[in-house]
């Protein structure tokens, strides 16, 4: 295999990967736990996209208390906290990994 062939293939398996990477970062998996009281939805990538909250598990002893707004802020507060904890943890990996590699972008490593 010349130089060239190794370039194109080399090419095709990176346009692969980032399509693999699209799909993933499209494709949702639900964790549920306490009967669904607690739905916890992620990317393909790993990635949290958001949380669902039942009455239930926020009062066990009297789910009719709580209102939907008190539900939805508590799931916005969890998204906004979960989505800059993985954010900073993004950074602090792409960080470390540019050390290791020497500034050099490695496709599908970060």
């Amino acid at each position: 295999m010349n130089m060239i062939q190794m370039m194109q293939q080399a090419q095709k398996m990176q346009k692969k990967l980032k399509e693999a990477q699209s799909e993933l970062n499209s494709m949702q998996v639900v964790g549920k736990s306490g009967g669904d009281a607690v739905q916890v939805t992620l990317n393909g990538q790993s990635k949290f996209v958001g949380i669902k909250l039942s009455k239930k598990a926020i009062n066990p002893e009297n789910p009719d208390s709580v209102d939907n707004e008190t539900v939805e802020m508590l799931e916005d507060l969890i998204t906004e906290a979960m989505k800059n904890a993985s954010n900073e943890a993004q950074e602090l990996m792409e960080s470390k990994m540019k050390a290791v590699t020497g500034g050099i972008s490695i496709p599908g490593l970060f």
